[in-house]
Parts: structure tokens; C-alpha cells; sequence
């Protein structure tokens, strides 16, 4: 069973067994699942490496407020119709298409390398994805913290994403919820997430 750092209840008393799906949102699209041992932890293993040291990874900077801050996680992202995409990407991919049976056809990586890393609490940005088509998390190396909070409650469910677990979030509730991966001073190695997505079709 997924490890859970909640309190207040146990959301997974009736799960289903190792091989999920877990259920930690539900909505009209299929809410928030979790499927813990998605990958087997070997080939999740050989994936790691072989995207840890292949992938271009781009190490970015944004506006925040008046200044240009540092994006604490390395980044890079594919299309599958494009060449030159990177095996394991092209295994999850046809992985996610036919276990959840959407036609994703992008995927992001994140790299956080330590603790230091993180992502902030957001929802995606709904204008760069295909109506009520989901987003797929698999998660590759260490194990780190997700917080899923209720836009209007605050409310937040923590979730250790282990790797080759499977974590998919309906389109409907990127608009009620955001989901990040925040900073810990606990010791803990390197995670990579491949967040495969259904994209628009490029402008010609």
C-alpha cells in the first residue's frame, strides 16, 4: 500500500490490493488514482539510469516577482511524433496508452536531484492540454512527497510516490485542486517524473 502522511483518515482502508488503483479524488473524469507498482521496480530502475544520463536536461530560470529565480528541478520534454525520443519514454508511453487508453502523445521530466528540488503547489495549465484527457505520473528512482490540496477547503492529502507507481489526475480536477512536490531536509536521493500528457496539435 501506498505510504500516506495523513491523520485524519485512512483513504485507502478498502483499496485494492498492490496493484491499485488507489483512490485519493473522485469526479466525473476518474478523480485521482493511484496505482503503486505500476512498472516493475527492476525495468523503473533501468529507466532512471538510462534518462538520468541521456536526456538534455535543461536547467531553467523564471520571473518571480522582481527578480529571475533559479527552477530548483532540471527539466526536458518530448513529443512522440518527433525522432530522437529516448526508449523508456517510448515504453511508458505505449504502457499509460494501453492501460489507461488515452492517446497521450507528450511527455515532461522532471529531475530533482535532492531535496532542494521541488515543484510548487499548481494545477497544469488546462489551455495546453486536450479537454478531459488526463495526466499520467510515472515515477522513476527515489521516493518523494506529493501534496494534492483542495482548492477550496485547503485541505491536503500527502502521498510518497514510489518508483513505478502510477499517479493520474483527471483534467476536471486540475480546476479543484493543485499538486506539488515540495522541498524536504530529509535525506533523499534522486527522483525522476515522466508526466505524460495529451497535447494540442502544433500550429503549422
Amino acid at each position: 500500500m501506498p505510504r500516506i502522511a495523513q491523520p485524519i483518515e485512512d483513504l485507502f482502508a478498502s483499496a485494492a490490493p498492490a496493484t491499485g488503483p488507489c483512490t485519493l479524488l473522485d469526479d466525473a473524469q476518474g478523480g485521482i488514482r493511484y496505482w503503486p507498482g505500476f512498472v516493475p521496480v527492476e525495468l523503473a530502475t533501468q529507466w532512471f539510469q538510462t534518462l538520468r544520463e541521456t536526456v538534455a536536461w535543461e536547467a531553467q530560470r523564471r520571473p518571480m516577482y522582481d527578480r529571475i529565480v533559479d527552477v530548483p528541478r532540471l527539466v526536458a520534454s518530448y513529443r512522440f511524433e518527433e525522432a530522437d525520443v529516448p526508449a523508456p519514454l517510448v515504453d511508458g508511453v505505449e504502457r499509460v496508452r494501453a492501460h489507461l487508453r488515452e492517446p497521450f502523445n507528450a511527455v515532461g521530466l522532471n529531475f530533482y536531484r535532492d531535496g532542494n528540488d521541488s515543484v510548487a503547489p499548481h494545477g497544469d495549465k488546462l489551455h495546453m492540454l486536450v479537454a478531459g484527457r488526463p495526466i499520467a505520473l510515472v515515477s522513476l528512482g527515489a521516493p518523494r512527497r506529493m501534496t494534492i490540496r483542495d482548492k477550496a477547503s485547503r485541505k491536503a492529502q500527502h502521498i510518497d510516490l514510489e518508483p513505478g507507481s502510477l499517479l493520474v489526475m483527471s483534467h476536471a480536477s486540475q480546476l479543484t485542486h493543485e499538486h506539488g512536490v515540495p522541498k524536504t531536509r530529509e535525506p533523499v536521493g534522486p527522483r525522476i517524473s515522466l508526466a505524460y500528457r495529451v497535447r494540442p496539435p502544433k500550429a503549422r
